[in-house]
């Protein structure tokens, strides 16, 4: 599979809002020089680490919890 496939498979699993996310940070990347789409991408991975440090994760076991009872049950399939 090529890093093209992987990329769009990867898009087809997200919800709508993020897909229009990263539609949008692509364009961005495709109008600007390289030295600073390199300082983009930089930016982005520094603002992702801090959400990912500043999230709630109170939801994350319920959800997990309702997952796993939907494959239990059959209705989702892994």
């Amino acid at each position: 599979m090529t890093i093209h496939e992987t990329v769009i498979n990867k898009l087809r699993q997200l919800p709508e809002p993020l897909a229009e996310q990263v539609n949008n940070f692509i364009d961005l990347l495709l109008t600007q020089p390289d030295q600073t789409r390199w300082k983009l991408w930089q930016q982005l991975i520094h603002s992702e680490t801090i959400e990912l440090a500043e999230a709630d994760f109170s939801s994350y076991l319920p959800e997990l919890e309702a997952y796993e009872d939907r494959l239990a049950r059959g209705e989702i399939q892994w």
